[in-house]
């Protein structure tokens, strides 16, 4: 087993650092963020209301229903095979199209990996129409070739997709590993924290994003954009939320999600000020994954 994990290792990390695919991935990137980068529609497509990407929940419906044809293949219900596979055809327009959003938001090695992941899932899709259309036309055992060809792509582009998601961390939350101090902690002089201003501190290695809300209270929050970890200092105050420089993600000061991309909120951090100076600490329960986290 080690040397098909070091296989398929060596594999996606040549996919990563093949910079040829920059030539058709930069342009379509753009082409894509411009048409279903639009406000309100980014927000769907991201799966913002859900609270995490709506790509992987909408992958199940073609690959449930692709790999439930199969079944139906072997016990010989040849109209229910065909019906399963025309569901998983239409049902990859709505994946596509929110795995294109996702996917223009990327950059460098996970950029590329997408690449690859949608041209084994492009095969898949042609595939499983060929087959759809040779059932249709009694041709039986063509429409069952065409499956097992559409059901390999379909295995090495959900692979893919597993390796951009768990290895490479697209659409994870970036401040999932960060370290939150559960103590107080000094983080600035009262005195360098103005209303309308982005400030920026380092408490234990962990960035920190600091303003004043319109009242005048001070605001700490996690610096690091959750979308794709953008530093939201460098961004702007928009209507009384923190406009990430990256993508256009907006958080309100409370750290909700007011905006996509982004669909997981920043961590906020209960506040104090004690003789000019500004002290910070965590109230969130502590998460088992940042008992050894970065920046501790």
């Amino acid at each position: 087993m080690s040397v098909i994990n070091k296989t398929l290792d060596t594999i996606a990390g040549r996919i990563e650092r093949l910079e040829i695919l920059d030539k058709i991935g930069e342009p379509l990137a753009a082409a894509s963020e411009k048409i279903l980068g639009r406000r309100g529609l980014t927000d769907v497509l991201s799966g913002t209301p859900i609270g995490h990407p709506a790509h992987p929940l909408l992958v199940a419906i073609p690959i449930g229903s692709w790999t439930s044809a199969m079944v139906f293949d072997l016990v010989g219900d040849r109209a229910g095979a065909r019906r399963l596979i025309g569901l998983g055809i239409l049902s990859t327009f709505p994946a596509i199209i929110t795995g294109l959003s996702d996917w223009s938001t990327t950059t460098g090695a996970e950029r590329r990996v997408g690449q690859v992941h949608a041209a084994a899932n492009s095969v898949a899709l042609t595939a499983y129409t060929a087959s759809w259309l040779a059932r249709g036309r009694g041709r039986h055992t063509a429409g069952i070739v065409w499956s097992l060809l559409g059901a390999s792509a379909m295995t090495a582009g959900g692979w893919l997709g597993g390796h951009l998601a768990y290895a490479l961390g697209v659409g994870v939350d970036t401040t999932a590993f960060q370290h939150a101090e559960a103590e107080w902690s000094r983080v600035a002089a009262d005195s360098e924290v103005a209303t309308g201003h982005l400030g920026f501190a380092e408490v234990d290695g962990v960035p920190l994003l600091l303003t004043r809300d319109s009242a005048g209270t001070v605001v700490v929050m996690a610096d690091r954009c959750s979308h794709r970890g953008g530093p939201l200092h460098e961004g702007v105050l928009e209507d009384g939320c923190v406009v990430c420089p990256w993508h256009d993600s907006a958080f309100a000061l409370d750290g909700s999600v007011a905006r996509g991309p982004a669909t997981r909120p920043q961590l906020t951090y209960e506040v104090e000020v004690r003789d000019g100076e500004i002290f910070a600490r965590s109230t969130d329960e502590p998460r088992s994954l940042r008992t050894n986290p970065v920046g501790a």
